[in-house]
């Protein structure tokens, strides 16, 4: 693994900076205040090439690798999660399964709208009685002749009330558990496909996250994503990216946490002194600067592994928990650093430590990711 990043590498992280402070850092704060979906942010992402990361050039992407992809969520992330989870979901568990497993048609109609912004793409796994226990899907698929007839129920779905394309995991037979679910592309326009209620969540906000209804909604058997029965499969090679875009974006959360309390203990002065000249405080910055690098490098690494080797889920999920609990720590301490101004709404730490705290929970529990490490550690 080569730590120093190729000239493409850096430009593409050099493009999401720019982006991120130019664009993204002014609209942050009025994001997660009215929690309205920045759909003009997307736009602009989409014609940087930020919405098509790991799209080959043919289908209208930048054909970068995972950690290209990795950069640009840190990198977003730092000023805004909510767009970085916008990009990680959409690019992660949307654009990389269809690249995956479509076949020449299916990348031909959905990947270039996907790459360029235009659609917008989001995931739909989650159920409510199928969180952790994936294989538990109660949606259903029914072929009735050259269509499937999609009924049931997701929630908490990423992107969702903005979306024009979705990757829809649903059970075409019970009886087999994981091996009988079925992934579908389903534009969000179809008659019985209906998003109800906009999720209130504790941080992210402005992610358009909402509930899904699936009513008797006809889909081709064209809009099937491999075979009957490989869903779970699928979803469990696009977990395994969208947990690296999770540590990706946990990072990126607990740098802008950091750089915002390294620039409040240079300025603020308490009994006569600037508060990084108390030993107290640098030590606490130090831990945090130390986590974070610890985190961004296993982060990384998982970047690298998913592009060099058939799997990558111990990879993803050892950065994925470490990463997102890093997180916790940092934007935890950033609080304490700016004391009763990192508790006040009007300055972003108070935002990151909200947003933080999805990273634990988003794309599998760090109950989840222990659990899969203990597995691959054990050969279980």
């Amino acid at each position: 693994m080569e730590l120093d990043l190729a000239d493409e590498q850096e430009r593409t992280r050099r493009t999401a900076r720019q982006f991120a402070e130019g664009e993204v850092r002014p609209r942050a704060e009025e994001i997660d205040r009215t929690d309205e979906f920045p759909l003009d942010l997307v736009e602009k992402a989409g014609a940087l090439g930020l919405m098509g990361v790991i799209v080959p050039r043919e289908h209208g992407g930048l054909g970068m690798d995972t950690l290209s992809l990795v950069l640009a969520v840190e990198e977003v992330s730092r000023t805004s999660a909510t767009v970085g989870a916008i990009l990680s979901v959409h690019n992660f568990l949307v654009c990389d399964p269809i690249l995956a497993a479509g076949d020449g048609d299916q990348k031909r109609r959905y990947l270039p709208p996907l790459a360029s912004g235009e659609h917008i793409g989001c995931y739909c796994l989650t159920e409510p009685e199928a969180g952790s226990d994936v294989a538990n899907q109660t949606a259903t698929a029914v072929r009735r002749g050259a269509d499937y007839v999609l009924n049931g129920s997701k929630i908490f779905i990423t992107n969702g009330k903005a979306a024009q394309v979705a990757l829809v995991y649903a059970s075409t037979d019970r009886q087999q558990r994981h091996q009988g679910i079925t992934a579908f592309v389903v534009e969000t326009e179809r008659p019985g496909f209906r998003f109800a209620k906009k999720e209130r969540l504790l941080g992210i906000h402005g992610s358009a996250c909402a509930t899904l209804f699936l009513e008797d909604c006809v889909v081709p058997a064209s809009n099937r994503l491999g075979a009957e029965g490989e869903g779970f499969k699928i979803a469990l090679a696009s977990l395994d990216g969208g947990r690296i875009g999770m540590a990706a974006l946990a990072v990126g959360i607990a740098q802008g946490a950091l750089d915002e309390a390294l620039s409040y203990a240079k300025e603020r002065t308490q009994f006569g002194q600037a508060l990084s000249r108390f030993q107290a405080i640098q030590w606490k910055l130090a831990d945090m600067a130390t986590e974070i690098e610890a985190a961004r490098l296993l982060t990384h690494r998982a970047a690298f592994a998913r592009d060099h080797q058939p799997r990558c889920s111990l990879e993803a999920s050892t950065a994925k928990l470490f990463a997102s609990e890093v997180s916790h720590r940092v934007t935890h301490g950033a609080v304490q650093v700016l004391g009763g101004h990192g508790y006040s709404q009007d300055h972003p730490v108070e935002r990151f430590y909200r947003d933080a705290r999805m990273t634990e929970i988003d794309q599998g529990t760090s109950e989840i990711q222990r659990s899969v490490i203990a597995r691959n550690l054990l050969g279980l």
